[in-house]
């Protein structure tokens, strides 16, 4: 005869337990009572995460600060170091004023051989002697932070990560801002729990929400921030739900931070006819933006390859690791110096080198249709994307200090620039806009390159004002992240929310909700009790006989007093008088509780984490506390992957013994 907690749905032996169902909704009130239960609903919402979002603020601010101050050592080393010393002046994004005023210095090219490898030796020493973990980009070791390091980040990072990276892009080192503010973010996130002792939990997500301020405030981007957050820990289509909004409430503040003291503007401008020009229309568009997407899907692939390539090596030479970012820096001074050369002196081609945002700025405003004009803007394009590329990987990979969000906002907005104007000349009447394709390839490229489609299109719409190719862009960056191959810019990125060591333990209490310890009760009859009379002869027995590592002790009533364990029982064995002397109530302890029939297992399973043992006593739900059985780890572990895999567990017809719904 059927239980009556199950319930038949379809004949295929599925089934379903009906206390796990939700109840219905409440039928609506009078309206005079709607007042009143909005704010019991609203102070129960809040009193629950109370403190987490008013950390989430406090976080905002600090990685607000901590991005004001990152942004002015930044264009401090780069006047001191690349302006005055070497005499180049990198352009800055419209939407970001120098902070100094230009030298009018002559340029010295021999100076990028020099400049360079300093900022790398200081910054290499300053790494691998103070903080190793402030190496390479920033948001893989944060990340790795939140899945595998309890989203702990040492205090002294944030300090050293500002210090590093602005001298590894301030004296031409090719690197973002994205990875630093990332790591820095999240630095500030963690001191923030540890200091108010949160829970590993909350810890991460505040860590999480302090990643995506900092990103919110350097790049004028607050939604695209809190989407950052949540979507890059995962290298699928996976959002971490419980950072949205604690990251959101954190990238509002830092962003409003931040803009008070440099503008509101977006980090990049363009024109108001250009971006009225550039508004979709015609969906035959889309022919040339798939084409946009393949190509950003093999340009992402040569850039994570050759940068995790070249990382490898330097990884493997055989040199001191704090000469390794020196090294590095060398070498792309002169791959840098080698195009200046090689193409008539052109300073447009050193935006390889530092941020290169003055290509980009370029790429999104070119209009085309000037013949051979545009030929020499394909060409400087594809070498600026390419050249980025291998500066990239010569200054991080080597392990400098620096992000991979910029560098890929350069070489996806170079790229899509170069075949924007070649569908253009092509195709007039499908690429009316050749700066569209600039726009569109920098989130599609980076969409491919770290997995992160939403906020790929979200960042870049805020960095340019520009919102007139949301479905295009939508379109490229959906196609170009299913298209992607495995690799990832971003290492510690795990596959989905299930893969991931943060939540292995919760998706094991969603499977077993809804059942108590009574169905999965092993009868008192199938276990020895021992009482604490029982000699010490006797409890070495029972333990062998039994293949047992605890059994429980019960007095004459039968009522749960401890557990014998076979550590204690082994100590016992070594003293001359124990088989005469020692009784079960001297080996027996007192730390291992017990559990109520009624107890869910995720109460139970906090019990066996907590003491760490095989076996647990089951006492009935009286107040005499008499043991009615007991509950097995491993019978839980055979109920979870039975639940894992549709077969509800359910009570023998005897009641003490699991067995899964008949298929």
């Amino acid at each position: 005869m059927p239980l009556p907690y199950y319930k038949w749905l379809d004949p295929r032996g599925l089934c379903v337990n009906m206390s796990m169902l939700p109840s219905p909704p409440p039928l609506p009130s009078h309206p005079r009572r709607w007042f009143p239960e909005f704010m019991e609903l609203s102070q129960s919402r809040l009193r629950s995460q109370a403190r987490l979002l008013a950390l989430s603020l406090v976080v905002g601010l600090a990685a607000g600060l901590g991005a004001i101050v990152f942004h002015v050592v930044c264009d401090g080393v780069a006047y001191v170091a690349l302006d005055r010393l070497v005499g180049y002046h990198p352009p800055h994004p419209p939407g970001e004023s120098p902070l100094f005023s230009s030298a009018l210095e002559t340029f010295r090219p021999w100076m990028l051989l020099l400049v360079p490898t300093l900022g790398g030796l200081l910054s290499g020493w300053l790494i691998f002697r103070l903080a190793p973990e402030a190496e390479g980009h920033g948001t893989d070791a944060a990340i790795a932070a939140f899945h595998y390091g309890q989203g702990q980040i040492r205090p002294r990072v944030p300090i050293i990560k500002i210090v590093t990276s602005a001298l590894t892009i301030g004296t031409g080192g090719s690197g973002g801002r994205e990875g630093p503010i990332s790591q820095i973010g999240a630095g500030f996130g963690s001191f923030l729990a540890r200091i108010f002792r949160l829970p590993a939990e909350e810890g991460r997500i505040v860590m999480a929400a302090g990643m995506g301020a900092g990103v919110a405030a350097l790049f004028h981007a607050p939604l695209a921030g809190a989407l950052f957050a949540a979507e890059v820990l995962y290298s699928s289509a996976d959002f971490e739900a419980s950072v949205i909004v604690p990251a959101a409430l954190a990238s509002a503040v830092a962003y409003s931070m931040f803009g008070m003291v440099f503008g509101w503007t977006p980090l990049f401008h363009l024109p108001s006819d250009l971006v009225e020009a550039m508004t979709f229309h015609d969906p035959r568009q889309l022919l040339p933006y798939t084409l946009l997407a393949i190509g950003s899907v093999v340009l992402a692939m040569l850039y994570t390859r050759t940068f995790y390539g070249l990382t490898d090596l330097f990884r493997r030479w055989r040199c001191p690791r704090l000469l390794k970012p020196a090294v590095g820096a060398l070498a792309t001074g002169a791959f840098g110096l080698a195009l200046y050369y090689f193409f008539r002196k052109d300073l447009r081609v050193l935006s390889v080198l530092s941020s290169g945002y003055g290509a980009l700025q370029t790429a999104i405003t070119t209009r085309g249709g000037q013949g051979a004009g545009d030929l020499l803007l394909v060409q400087l394009f594809l070498v600026v994307a390419l050249g980025k590329t291998l500066a990239t990987a010569l200054t991080i990979g080597s392990g400098g200090s620096g992000g991979l969000f910029g560098p890929a906002m350069v070489i996806g907005g170079c790229g899509g620039g170069a075949l924007g104007l070649l569908f253009h000349a092509a195709w007039p009447s499908l690429a009316p806009q050749p700066a569209s394709f600039a726009l569109i390839g920098m989130a599609s490229f980076f969409s491919a390159a770290a997995k992160t489609p939403l906020s790929s299109l979200i960042i870049v719409s805020e960095m340019t004002g520009s919102y007139g190719l949301l479905l295009p862009t939508l379109w490229c960056c959906v196609l170009a992240f299913l298209l992607s191959d495995a690799q990832s810019l971003y290492h510690s990125q795990v596959a989905s929310r299930f893969l991931s060591p943060v939540h292995q333990g919760g998706f094991v209490r969603e499977a077993l909700a809804g059942l108590r310890a009574r169905e999965l009760l092993t009868p008192l009859e199938a276990l020895p009790v021992l009482r604490p009379e029982t000699r010490f002869s006797r409890v070495v027995e029972t333990l062998c006989q039994n293949g047992l590592q605890e059994v429980a002790v019960a007095d004459p009533d039968g009522r749960y007093v401890g557990m014998v364990c076979l550590e204690e029982v082994l100590l016992a064995s070594r003293m001359p008088y124990a088989e005469s002397a020692i009784l079960a109530e001297d080996l027996m302890r007192h730390d291992i509780p017990s559990v109520r029939a009624e107890d869910t297992l995720n109460d139970v399973l906090e019990v066996f984490t907590r003491c760490d043992r095989g076996v647990l006593p089951v006492v009935d739900g009286g107040s005499d506390g008499r043991v009615a059985g007991f509950v097995k780890r491993l019978d839980i572990s055979k109920a979870y992957f039975q639940r894992l895999h549709g077969r509800p567990c359910m009570v023998s017809a005897v009641g003490n013994s699991t067995q899964p719904m008949p298929s």
